[in-house]
């Protein structure tokens, strides 16, 4: 056993915790969990917090639970909410809750016994309760006085949206939970963000007005960027965790694009590095902050974690060919989906491969065909003053032919402007 809350608390993860709670784990192995909300068929990096909450409960010796709120999921959450979300079908949550738990497998160890991870879904034990039993046994608990006073609540109340009967309810619900999962599987903590606070505190009195019982507390920080934008989201929307939605890649630049004020917290929390290691880096870091040393420990960290090292080397590949000296083997090692994914956002221009086999001069094919640059004589220009390359070798001359055999894997040819600016030409 290590102590856990100190290991939230050195990595400044900690934000609120009941009285006693960290005494309690400190007496021997606790089974505590957190609660996911299928909104997606992916976590994103958002959920990173709380996955690395559990890990961190986990090999600290304690028992996790991971919830997944297949009843909850179709009632929404007020909290830090401004509008009622749309409500999903059964379909889609059930979908939902495929995806997250194959994500959620590769952070966390599930293995019977002892404190292996166990995962959980709420609509297991609401999809028989009827509404009469739930406000007797529940509902007759908890005063309309202490839900109205919860922060959340009194936000919505007070603006323009409302707030509906269905999500009122939902902290009753959300504190069911946690009286069925204390009841039923000893589960004597419940983790989460700090804007479940009054969730989870919800949830702690319900155990003891119902049945006398003791229950603890814990939240993490929610995480936000330096500049004050939030965490987690680019132009693009949502970093996510399923490499079909963001690409090993992009998630790895995301990590890489840090700021150093970001990196120094988001190294803390999101790897498992020891403090004696993160102090290192820093040094090193400070030494040298344009080797961005932080930022890749960083990125290649949890791209590895949630993805694998095959995926890591692919994203460095990738960085090596757009930014640095990558070869045209790697280019041509990556099926056309990956290359669409890498190009994704660089100016793309459509061309006749039946065109192409007769044979187009390079003047002609980014002038004309490509409309790459904006006539014929700025292409000339370009390409005599060396800035030009085609398929990472600069063209020498306006007249040089290009065919079908230029084609990457069969449909591609990459347009360079000088080192960084790229066009990318598709062939159908």
């Amino acid at each position: 056993m290590t102590n856990f809350v100190e290991e939230l608390r050195w990595r400044g993860m900690l934000h609120d915790i009941m009285p006693n709670t960290e005494e309690k784990l400190n007496e021997g192995m606790t089974s505590g969990y957190i609660g996911f909300d299928p909104t997606a068929d992916s976590l994103h990096v958002g959920h990173l917090t709380q996955i690395m909450t559990l890990i961190h409960f986990q090999n600290a010796g304690h028992k996790p639970f991971a919830l997944v709120g297949g009843a909850t999921g179709m009632v929404g959450d007020p909290s830090g909410k401004s509008d009622e979300r749309n409500l999903q079908t059964e379909e889609m949550i059930e979908h939902n809750l495929k995806g997250m738990k194959r994500q959620l497998a590769k952070f966390l160890k599930f293995e019977e016994g002892g404190n292996g991870a166990v995962m959980v879904n709420n609509a297991d034990w609401f999809k028989d309760m009827n509404l009469f039993t739930f406000i007797r046994d529940v509902g007759k608990h908890i005063t309309v006085n202490y839900m109205m006073a919860k922060d959340s609540v009194k936000r919505r109340l007070e603006g323009d949206s409302g707030l509906s009967f269905t999500e009122f309810c939902y902290q009753l619900i959300q504190g069911y939970d946690f009286y069925y999962l204390w009841k039923n599987n000893n589960c004597l903590v419940q983790m989460g963000g700090s804007d479940q606070w009054g969730n989870i505190v919800t949830g702690t009195e319900l155990i003891r007005r119902k049945d006398g019982g003791t229950a603890y507390a814990i939240t993490t920080q929610l995480i936000k960027k330096a500049d004050g934008t939030k965490f987690g989201k680019t132009e693009k929307g949502a970093v996510w965790l399923d490499p079909e939605k963001t690409s090993p890649y992009k998630f790895y630049q995301f990590w890489l694009n840090a700021t150093d004020d970001d990196v120094k917290k988001w190294i803390r929390i999101f790897t498992l590095k020891t403090q004696a290691e993160i102090e290192a880096l820093e040094t090193e870091h400070n030494a040298a902050p344009h080797l961005r040393i932080l930022q890749k420990a960083l990125a290649e960290d949890i791209t590895i974690k949630t993805h694998s090292v095959e995926a890591l080397e692919t994203a460095i590949k990738t960085s090596e060919f757009l930014f640095g000296n990558g070869t045209l083997e790697f280019l041509k090692s990556l099926s056309a989906k990956q290359v669409l994914e890498m190009f994704e956002g660089i100016p793309q221009f459509k061309i006749a491969k039946s065109e192409l086999s007769a044979g187009i001069d390079a003047a002609t094919l980014l002038a004309e065909k490509a409309k790459v640059f904006a006539s014929k004589g700025e292409t000339k220009k370009l390409i005599q003053g060396g800035g030009v390359s085609v398929n990472k070798e600069k063209i020498a001359d306006a007249t040089q032919v290009f065919n079908s055999e230029n084609l990457i894997n069969d449909q591609f040819i990459v347009v360079q402007k000088g080192k960084k600016n790229y066009f990318l030409l598709i062939a159908e």
